[in-house]
């Protein structure tokens, strides 16, 4: 092709148009009808609960397994305390336990006007277990009833009273 063949409008759009014309007749040429063999499908069962607990279930068993009743709080305040007060309390102490900063408190109040608060130290590792030191403070009645002692946190997440003092 010489120069002003190459410049002709219809040599141009040859160029272009050529291309466009070869990919239309590839796709018409795959036209034909093509049969799927399809197996049917068995439905599996559908897990109801995830194979790794998340963490709101791992804070949800080890806050109703780390329970006030077992030293945490003074006998003689736990035997005054309604169901909502224990279970404050319960709540309060695990997450002093496990998130709390040493020396801040964390309050809690129940039924009746009966309130408490949780302060703890800073983590200490004994025998490969992280502890703690707490306090725990109930007023039930204007009687304020205090708890001291050391709290380490199991393999399996629950916090367990080592040494408790009155």
């Amino acid at each position: 092709m010489t120069a002003p063949e190459a410049n002709h409008p219809m040599n141009r759009i040859s160029f272009i148009a050529l291309p466009i014309l070869a990919l239309a007749l590839a796709a018409c040429s795959s036209t034909g009808t093509t049969r799927i063999a399809q197996v049917p499908v068995t439905p599996q069962p559908v897990a109801t609960q995830p194979l790794v607990p998340t963490s709101a279930q791992t804070v949800q068993t080890a806050k109703l397994t780390t329970s006030i009743a077992n030293g945490f709080v003074d006998p003689a305040a736990l035997a005054l305390m309604t169901a909502k007060d224990s279970n404050e309390a319960n709540s309060a102490q695990f997450y002093a336990l496990q998130f709390g900063r040493p020396g801040a408190p964390r309050q809690w109040a129940g039924d009746q006007g009966t309130t408490g608060s949780v302060a703890v130290g800073p983590y200490v590792r004994v025998n490969n277990l992280d502890c703690r030191d707490f306090t725990h403070t109930v007023k039930v009645g204007g009687t304020d009833y205090v708890k001291k002692g050391t709290a380490c946190r199991e393999q399996n997440g629950n916090w367990n009273v080592v040494q408790g003092a009155a």
